[in-house]
């Protein structure tokens, strides 16, 4: 209902305006003009008082339903953004612009809705509550009906128990009661022996032969079979006898009493004692044939075939006995089947011992591989995934090779450990990633309170830094990663070595090749990211580019609605280090970063080198659990005992907590950066771990990169004039000789190539300089330096040794000597055209065409060449070059000059002389 005057609302209601303005004046109001405007309050309020006027009660008027209920408002602001666009080729960059659309909605809702909503609450909680009270009756009633069920049923199987165990016993007892009938029985029909044959059991061993006159119950006597109590009779040699027919022993109804036997000779009672008959009783011939009784009955069959004339009765033997096995020559029966078999592959697998473990032959192995694409012998070596493909080819299944050795139980220690111990709070592994001089180490420097930067090389980091600084906000790891291209790999070990990344990046310079290689790194990680603009105390700062840029990479700063603080921060003058370290100690609040404190340390090797005094050493980052002084540790395919360990000021100290980097001594080699190490019971187990390491290592180089039958047809594409320049590189730590390894193999053409054959940490010895010597390779010392035995090789052998500090100038070396190799390509230039005008006949020269130079010039001491409709037909040098009757060395364009082509007089009007010459060029990469 809007707001009218009073005049309208008269004529709506059809009563004149006095009278209306009567009845305002009663309610209460006060009008007097005709004019005036009513609201909806007012028109409220003479409706009531017209009720009450008129006998009725004053009932409040419901609201409009009608009436919105909500509103939501919305805004639209625009707003103009420069972009820098980088231009073309030698064109200066621009910048356009882009609309910038910002969309805000606000809704607004009635009291009364709330109103009846909060009135609506203590209903709706009070009918929640009762449902779970009914909820949980049920629940209770149902568990009492399971437990019910579950003691009827337990009754029942006690009940049927009972009755299978009574049952049981009355069958024994009958089935003993009938045993006992039975052997009563038996004697009483037991026929009477003489005392001699009771006197003689048979043994287990013997034989009783069966006969019409002495032939015992078959229910009384029981043989038993020797092959089913595994036991093996010695062989006795006797006299050969002649064969007996077998006898049949015919089923007696009754059988009578056997009379006494007459008393016979000392050989024939021995024979009966030890049952030694002629052996023909059982089915297949002779029962032990020859004594040995593990063998088959084709066996037996197939070695009586083979002793021929030397055993006659065994043929015999064979054709009585009825076995089908006896009928061929051999005891061979092919299998019904494939026979399939479970194949254990490792990381590392010899195609020979492939083969015998499929039971198959090594050229079958080979001829599979080759099928797939693999070149390879009985004795290369084969990786995981090929074996496997291999295997299933031979249509056997492989099964992967389970770790049972010192490394699964290292495994377990390592879990237990973690899983026993009690977490608690650590402090933050904070990354300084960027571009090259972007003043990451300046930074870093400002906070620790240190010179670090200017002592490095050419001022840029070579090498990753760790350090722990305790502010005054809480304790801070900090691990410095260089910015040189070179160093990719340590950069992306640092990202993952890391809780938080900082991306420092210059506000003069903006966003570079490294910045974003960093924000990828960051990226694959899974780390937060925390943008520190440096470099605002320049007068052409400029922070929008720095955003706008890092903008394009996805990286959107908190005031554009994003996730990532931006924080301007000067390394010289100390700006907004405080609100840097605010945002670090913020973001690693929200992540609850927890270690287990107490228990046996592991973590990641930072960095490693060689020291000439002090032996292999490690920086170590502890993530988890306490090293300390004097433990077992297993680094990589290292291990030793802590000897030492010093943090980042050069300080001896006991013992390094979760998240502290410390450099530690006593490590029996120099191991890898990145590799993982583990504290360890006692040294045999970690000798253990770092030798099987070593030995999975060598068997994974073993395997063969280049047996695949593409990359050797690639080879042979490749001409055999292909130069190589083999470096033999040596590097104060383990970093940089990866980043020399990855940027040194980069370099080359199709042409020439880099081979690295060797590199490690340390300073250059003799064996490296007698390799360097036997390979013709370039020694390239980064930070080191060779010793007194090795200078004399290096003397004796002529080699070519160079020192560095900085990366920059290895690559540049490099290059240079890569492109010596290479050699000079000769290219041909042409430097003038000269066309034939009129050919003129001489005494002296022949024929001597008139020409016009036309392009260029035309020396004299230059070869030329004849072209006729565009077409060489002639290629000498020239005899004569006259201008006018005087011999000219050289004759410019649009000039008239005679020439006389050399050894040549077929010169025709219309055709060109073209002048070149020959000049080298230096090939470059």
């Amino acid at each position: 209902m809007s707001d009218v005057t009073i005049k309208q609302l008269a004529q709506v209601l059809g009563m004149p305006v006095d009278r209306l303005l009567t009845q305002l004046g009663e309610a209460g109001m006060k009008f007097s003009d005709p004019e005036q405007v009513i609201s909806s309050t007012e028109k409220v309020k003479l409706l009531g008082f017209l009720r009450r006027t008129h006998g009725k009660n004053d009932v409040a008027p419901e609201a409009d339903d009608s009436s919105p209920r909500q509103i939501t408002l919305k805004r639209r602001k625009i707003s103009e953004l420069k972009v820098a666009t980088p231009g073309g080729r030698g064109a200066p960059s621009s910048a356009k612009t882009v609309n910038v659309e910002v969309r805000a909605k606000r809704t607004y809702v009635k009291r009364s809705v709330i109103a009846e909503e909060a009135s609506a609450e203590p209903e709706r909680e009070d009918a929640l509550r009762k449902l779970h009270e009914s909820a949980q009756q049920r629940e209770h009633e149902e568990s009492e009906r399971v437990d019910l069920e579950h003691r009827r049923q337990e009754e029942a199987r006690q009940r049927a128990e009972e009755e299978a165990r009574r049952e049981a016993e009355a069958e024994r007892a009958r089935l003993e009661a009938q045993a006992a009938a039975e052997a009563r029985a038996a004697e009483a029909q037991a026929p009477q022996r003489p005392v001699e044959e009771e006197r003689h059991v048979p043994a287990d061993n013997e034989f009783v032969e069966a006969s019409d006159k002495n032939a015992p119950d078959p229910a009384s006597v029981q043989r038993i079979d020797q092959h089913s109590l595994g036991m093996i009779l010695p062989r006795i040699h006797e006299p050969r006898k002649r064969d007996k027919k077998p006898v049949a022993v015919a089923a007696a109804p009754a059988p009578a009493p056997a009379p006494a036997p007459a008393p016979s000779s000392g050989a024939d009672r021995g024979k009966a004692r030890h049952g030694h008959q002629d052996r023909d009783d059982m089915p297949g011939g002779k029962r032990f044939a020859a004594g040995e009784l593990h063998l088959s009955e084709a066996d037996r069959a197939r070695r009586s075939n083979k002793r021929g004339k030397a055993n006659k009765g065994s043929s015999r033997d064979a054709a009585r006995s009825g076995s089908p096995a006896s009928a061929g020559a051999h005891g061979f029966s092919r299998p019904t089947a494939p026979v399939v078999r479970e194949v254990v592959v490792g990381d590392a697998n010899v195609v020979a011992e492939l083969a015998q473990k499929m039971a198959v032959k090594g050229s079958e192995v080979v001829k599979a591989l080759f099928k797939m694409g693999v070149m390879a012998t009985i004795n290369q070596t084969i990786d995981l995934d090929t074996a496997v493909l291999v295997v299933e080819e031979l249509g056997h299944k492989p099964v992967e090779a389970s770790d049972q050795g010192a490394e699964a139980a290292l495994a377990a220690h390592t879990q237990n450990a973690e899983l026993d111990g009690e977490r608690s709070l650590r402090p933050p592994v904070v990354t300084i990633m960027g571009h090259v001089d972007h003043g990451k180490t300046s930074l870093l420097d400002y906070i620790r309170r240190t010179k670090v930067a200017s002592g490095e090389a050419g001022g840029i980091t070579q090498h990753i830094g760790a350090y722990h600084v305790e502010t005054p906000k809480g304790v801070i790891t900090f691990l410095d990663t260089p910015g040189h291209a070179a160093f990719t790999s340590m950069r992306a070990r640092g990202a993952q070595s890391t809780d938080i990344v900082v991306l420092v990046v210059a506000a003069d310079d903006g966003v570079m090749p490294q910045t974003q290689e960093a924000v990828q790194h960051a990226r694959a990680a899974k780390v937060p990211l925390i943008v520190a603009v440096n470099k605002m105390d320049k007068s052409d700062a400029n922070p929008d580019n720095v955003k706008q840029g890092l903008g394009n990479l996805e990286v959107i700063p908190e005031e554009w609605g994003g996730d990532t603080p931006f924080v301007p921060v000067s390394a010289k003058t100390g700006l907004g280090i405080d609100a840097l370290l605010d945002a670090i100690l913020v973001q690693a609040e929200v992540m609850e970063l927890t270690a287990v404190k107490d228990g046996p340390a592991s973590g990641v090797v930072i960095e490693s080198a060689l020291d000439r005094g002090r032996g292999p050493v490690a920086t170590v980052l502890v993530q988890q659990g306490t090293l300390k002084r004097g433990d077992f540790v297993v680094c990589g395919i290292e291990y030793g005992r802590m000897r030492a360990l010093i943090d980042e000021t050069g300080k001896t100290v006991q013992e390094a907590g979760p998240s502290i980097p410390v450099q530690v001594l006593g490590l029996s080699g120099v191991p890898e950066a990145g590799d993982d190490f583990v504290v360890v019971a006692d040294e045999r187990l970690a000798r253990e771990v770092a030798a099987e390491r070593q030995l999975k290592r060598r068997e994974t180089r073993m395997v063969s990169k280049a047996n695949r039958l593409e990359d050797i047809m690639a080879l042979m594409g490749q001409a055999s004039e292909q130069q190589t320049l083999n470096i033999l590189v040596k590097a104060d730590v383990q970093g940089s000789v990866q980043a020399l390894r990855e940027s040194l193999s980069q370099i080359g053409n199709e042409n020439v190539k880099v081979n690295v054959i060797a590199a490690g940490v340390g300073g250059i010895t003799e064996s490296d300089a007698t390799l360097a010597a036997a390979s013709k390779a370039l020694l390239i010392g980064f930070n080191v330096r060779a010793d007194a035995s090795a200078r004399k090789v290096i003397d004796t052998a002529g080699l070519d040794v160079r020192y560095f500090s900085i990366i920059y100038d290895v690559i540049d070396q490099v290059k240079q000597a890569a492109s010596g190799l290479l050699g000079v390509e000769v290219r041909e230039e042409i430097i003038g055209t000269a066309q034939v005008r009129d050919v003129f006949r001489s005494s002296k020269f022949g024929a001597v065409a008139g020409c016009m130079v036309v392009e260029g010039t035309v020396k004299r001491s230059k070869p030329i060449r004849v072209l006729r409709n565009n077409t060489v037909i002639f290629q000498g040098e020239l005899e004569s070059l006259r201008r006018f009757k005087e011999l000219v060395d050289e004759v410019r364009s649009g000039m008239e000059c005679g020439i006389a082509v050399k050894q040549y007089n077929d010169v025709k009007v219309g055709d060109q002389i073209e002048c070149f010459e020959r000049i080298e060029v230096a090939r470059t990469l």
